[in-house]
């Protein structure tokens, strides 16, 4: 039962069948055009918000949250005439105020799908990702990362910014952290006190050089420095990206043996979305952030027989490197089952995949790495190379990498 269900049962035990039977028609009535919003305007609640988050029956009070304009506007439209106390919280909310801007300060932030360290972690952001500031509550933002995913974060892993604030962090020129692993460091010499740890991909501010050092800014003004082999200037980084298949496989065997974390997008580990999604930044592209999302992406390559099922002679004509394979869990399950993994396809029948460690398997029965893919079922194949999609942008220009 759920909570609200559980409120109007309760008022129903105590008031009376007559009485309840006019609030549970009001109750249905806001579901309905709760769920007509959702359906129209947030069909995935991973990346928009449009919910009843409170519901109380006795009081004939409603409480609705929304992330999207559109569906405010809706909604708003549709409750009018329903004879009820409404009260919808539209995100940004005040608790954030006028700082509805973040940009992370940890080498690798961890959101999670509710506040609290012991909730399930949804993904990451990297050190110099902007995020947009929903909701604050009990010391965690709940934010939207530049693939559209709203999760929760600590408040200590972001620094807060007003739009003015925001706009004087895109003014100064950036650094990217070019290295697998590595630390910024108090002062330009290595037996220097470590600021922080940094990881491939992070993004500071570039202040000057002295000698053999970049001299950086952190979002929250901590200046630190950065040894030249380490790092490129974020401009350049973005000229030396080129999407070919080439790249997108070598940035992938860079994350061989990483560990798989669920929810992990970075080189500390990964989970299988997070791999390729990660492969193909590393070539100056953000796609999807979840393999159910990564397959709504690209262009379609037919891998199946006229049944649905996975047809490996058909795979091996059609598939070409870099392409994704999608999977769903189960070797009996249905080929219409929700997309639960994701590989990136190296050729000739071998992909590489995050399932415990980043590894190669083979789709070939006769290949020693053989073993994992008869566990799963394939039920699509989608190429992003070469095709144009919305879904699939340069990082450049993404609205929360531009620079000014």
């Amino acid at each position: 039962m759920t909570r609200i269900a559980a409120v109007l049962c309760t008022f129903i035990c105590l008031t009376g069948a007559a009485n309840a039977q006019t609030d549970s028609t009001i109750f249905r009535k806001m579901e309905t055009v709760v769920s007509s919003a959702k359906d129209q305007f947030a069909p995935d609640k991973r990346t928009k918000i449009v919910a009843i988050t409170a519901a109380n029956a006795i009081n004939n009070t409603y409480t609705i949250e929304s992330s999207v304009p559109e569906a405010t506007a809706y909604i708003r439209s549709q409750i009018a005439n329903i004879p009820a106390h409404i009260q919808i919280n539209t995100l940004p909310d005040s608790t954030v105020g006028d700082r509805t801007h973040g940009v992370v300060h940890l080498s690798v932030a961890n959101f999670r799908t509710k506040p609290g360290n012991a909730s399930e972690m949804a993904t990451q952001a990297l050190l110099g990702t902007e995020v947009d500031l929903l909701q604050k509550v009990d010391g965690e933002y709940r934010a939207r990362t530049p693939e559209g995913y709203i999760s929760y974060v600590p408040a200590s892993a972001v620094s807060a910014k007003t739009k003015s604030e925001l706009e004087a962090w895109r003014k100064l020129p950036k650094l990217i952290y070019t290295t697998e692993f590595g630390k910024s460091l108090s002062k330009p010499n290595p037996e220097s006190m470590r600021v922080s740890d940094l990881v491939y991909g992070n993004i500071l501010a570039l202040v000057g050089d002295e000698g053999k050092y970049y001299k950086v800014s952190y979002p929250d003004k901590r200046i630190a420095y950065i040894p030249k082999d380490e790092a490129l200037t974020f401009d350049k980084w973005l000229t030396t990206r080129n999407l070919t298949a080439e790249n997108v496989i070598a940035s992938a065997k860079t994350m061989m043996g990483l560990p798989y974390l669920w929810g992990g997008t970075s080189v500390k580990g990964v989970d299988c979305s997070g791999f390729t999604k990660t492969a193909y930044y590393m070539n100056g592209y953000i796609i999807p952030r979840d393999a159910s999302q990564q397959v709504l992406a690209g262009q379609p390559v037919d891998i199946l027989d006229k049944n649905g099922h996975f047809e490996p002679t058909k795979a091996l004509k059609n598939l070409k490197p870099a392409d994704l394979l999608f999977f769903a869990s189960g070797k009996a399950n249905s080929p219409n089952a929700r997309v639960t993994h994701v590989a990136l396809y190296l050729g000739n029948g071998e992909f590489i995949h995050s399932a415990g460690t980043v590894r190669i398997n083979s789709m070939l029965k006769d290949a020693a790495n053989y073993d994992d893919f008869q566990t799963r079922t394939v039920v699509a194949a989608k190429r992003y190379i070469g095709v144009q999609d919305q879904q699939l942008q340069k990082i450049q220009e993404n609205p929360y990498y531009k620079q000014k």
